[in-house]
Parts: structure tokens; sequence; C-alpha cells
């Protein structure tokens, strides 16, 4: 069974369903959970379904850009560690201010998002929150095309003539450098393990 948090408007969660997982959703907005009932006729559940399983309950847990959102950051990772089955799998993509594109707008980078976003990360700060949570990263996966969307908005952010042009171009060169060094790609996709006993 998986568990996607932050599932927005149910696209995921039913291409999930429909390879064949047993899934739960959870998704703050209400609107956003009408549509995916509506459309997907997905039963997503908000925020207090986080406290509706008994430990050991999913094989996966995913969230797509939704932790640099949470209040409780930790509180919420030991959650997602006793809804995992032992050597469950926690699946998190945010964005990377360590990236290309992060650098290079520095405050106009669009992915910084405040006060929407209230935390950033590098894949270093990723893999010792793992750590310190009792996960083990096990790969890391880059997300490229996401500079083109942040390097446009980026763009516009600083008021620049032409900013579609241009941040088409950054995006283009974020890409490139991202394909040499996944750890410069605008977002990334990072796959922990739980470890499967306390340490």
């Amino acid at each position: 069974m998986a568990r996607d948090i932050g599932t927005g408007t149910g696209y995921f969660a039913h291409t999930m369903q429909n390879k064949g997982w047993s899934v739960e959703a959870i998704e703050k907005s209400e609107q956003a959970r009408a549509f995916a009932k509506k459309n997907f006729n997905l039963d997503v559940k908000d925020e207090s379904g986080l406290n509706d399983f008994p430990a050991g309950s999913f094989d996966a847990i995913t969230l797509w850009h939704v932790m640099e959102h949470l209040e409780h950051l930790d509180e919420t990772w030991e959650r997602l560690y006793e809804l995992l089955t032992d050597n469950g799998f926690l699946i998190v993509a945010v964005p990377n201010c360590s990236s290309y594109d992060g650098q290079k707008y520095k405050e106009f980078w669009a992915a910084y998002d405040v006060p929407r976003h209230l935390w950033h990360f590098t894949p270093d700060t990723m893999q010792k929150f793992g750590d310190k949570h009792n996960f083990t990263l096990i790969n890391y996966l880059p997300m490229p095309f996401d500079a083109f969307y942040v390097s446009i908005l980026s763009e516009k952010y600083k008021k620049s003539k032409f900013s579609l042009l241009k941040g088409m171009y950054t995006g283009a060169i974020a890409w490139l450098h991202s394909l040499n060094n996944k750890e410069k790609s605008s977002s990334i996709i990072y796959v922990f393990r739980k470890n499967g006993h306390e340490n």
C-alpha cells in the first residue's frame, strides 16, 4: 500500500492506482480534494488523515513538492517513519537551492517562494535530515526540466525584458549542467529507505 501526501488534484495517486497500487491520499486544499473525487473517484483525506492508520501500514509514502511547505517538519518525519513498514520507502521531491538556477538568481530564485516555502534544501541537508530520522538515502534523481519553469518565473521576478526567452535560455543551461551533475538539478527526487530498527 502507498500513501501520497499533498496529492493535489489527484493525478499521481490515480496513476498509481492504475498501476495496481492500493493508494491513500492526503491533501490540505478542499478544492483539490473535490477535483480528485469528481475526476478520479479518489477519497482524499484532509491533513488529519495522517493519523488514521496504525504503524507499519504503508510500503511507500510520497511527497511531491510538499516537504518545503510543512510547518512541523521533524514531527511529520517521525510520523512517516511510524507509518512505513520495515524497510519501506519514502520518496520526496523538493527544490534544490544549490542548483545552477538557484545560484544564478540568488534572492530572485522563484523556488524560494517565500512565505509559502518554509524550508530550503540541498542534497547534503536532505541526506543529513534522513539520517536524523533513521532513514537511509539510497538514491536521488534529477528533475532537470523544473529549471525551465523556475527560470522563467525568476526572470519575471527580476522584471526582465524578454523573460520567457531569457528563462528558457537559463533553463537550457541548467538542464545541461544537471546532465553532468545531478546535484545541480533545479529539483531533486530523493529515495529513502526506512531503517528496519532503531539505531
